[in-house]
């Protein structure tokens, strides 16, 4: 029996952001019950290596969900094999006003307009401190203030770098979120060079400083034109990042048009965004040399979807909106198939 199939009826008929803050209380009391087991099978053991890391298996949860790192380790307890916190700035700050999130069930999509809403850098790590973290990789999300200009937009990011580094495994750096005015202005190339050679810069000093050398992966949206992936892919190139993880929500409404709340302003994220997230990571993965691993992200609802991102060029796979509309089983069903495809390229999955 799929508990989640029961539960969710309940949360569907909440508002959105209020069934999002309920499905993590749940969670969390399941945790502290021990019953996590019983949301979803575990996943089989997939090892996997990527930026100089091991992962228990390829599926994560993407930023998002946890923005505060509150629940690390219930969200662990599910099997993820890697889970990404944040986005976390700075300063707190409250997000975008109310309602901000809208769900599209016919087409198993969401709207979303949150707006980076947390508490801000200070209470992310002390929350990361207290978490146990027994297994899985964790990847802390860093990104700007909103009324941070973007000609300062570095030391915002450089501020939450620096307090994280200690803590993450490996930090991604979100420039693509739509809901921050001007954000994806970074995404440009000049701006981005900027940018991203200030943090390698910071990046390689914390390595020294504090003897370890923690991978910094970049964001990117899915709406950026051809032309555009190609002059990241340089930059991302000359500079030597980590990753990149490709991709975030999109502004565009394919797939949803006429249906109630397409009109909403946000991000969309769901089953419409695969296709074109797909695109962007296979695009990206022919244009960057093949020590820069990427993460998909993007439009996973089954296995046949994480799938689809190892085959267009992604090393490790993430979720968000699929677990909003499939529930923690998800995670077993991707694992499995992303297993099931290595074997058949590559021979038996080895454990430990």
């Amino acid at each position: 029996m799929n508990p989640y199939r029961l539960a969710r009826p309940l949360l569907f008929a909440m508002d959105a952001e209020r069934a999002h803050d309920a499905g993590l209380r749940a969670l969390e009391l399941a945790a502290r019950s021990g019953a996590s087991r019983l949301l979803s099978p575990s996943p089989p053991a997939m090892p996997t290596k990527a930026y100089g890391l091991e992962f228990p298996n390829p599926f994560g949860l993407a930023a998002g969900l946890d923005k505060n790192g509150e629940h690390i380790d219930a969200l662990f307890g599910l099997g993820f094999g890697f889970v990404e916190i944040g986005t976390v700035t700075p300063r707190p700050q409250p997000g975008n006003p109310k309602p901000r999130m809208f769900r599209l069930p016919a087409q198993r999509a969401v709207i979303n307009r949150m707006g980076f809403n947390n508490d801000g850098v200070e209470a992310l790590v002390r929350n990361v401190e207290r978490a146990r973290r027994r297994r899985g990789v964790l990847g802390i999300n860093i990104g700007k203030n909103k009324d941070t200009p973007n000609e300062r937009a570095a030391d915002d990011y450089l501020t939450c770098l620096q307090r994280v580094y200690p803590l993450a495994d490996y930090v991604a750096v979100n420039i693509s979120s739509p809901n921050t005015a001007g954000l994806r202005d970074l995404q440009e190339a000049q701006a981005l060079h900027a940018l991203i050679s200030r943090l390698r810069e910071a990046q390689e000093a914390l390595a020294a400083q504090h003897g370890r050398r923690v991978p910094m992966l970049v964001k990117v949206a899915p709406d950026l034109g051809d032309a555009d992936i190609d002059s990241a892919a340089r930059v991302f190139a000359e500079l030597a990042v980590d990753g990149v993880i490709a991709t975030n929500t999109t502004v565009a409404r394919i797939g949803v048009q006429g249906a109630p709340h397409a009109d909403e302003a946000g991000g969309l994220s769901g089953a419409p965004l695969l296709g074109q997230a797909n695109l962007v990571l296979r695009r990206l993965r022919a244009r960057l040399p093949v020590q820069i691993p990427l993460i998909g992200v993007g439009g996973v609802l089954s296995g046949a979807d994480a799938v689809a991102k190892m085959a267009a060029g992604a090393s490790l796979v993430q979720c968000y909106t699929g677990l909003v509309y499939r529930g923690p089983p998800l995670i077993a069903e991707c694992v499995d198939a992303m297993r099931r495809r290595r074997e058949q390229r590559n021979g038996p999955v080895r454990t430990p």
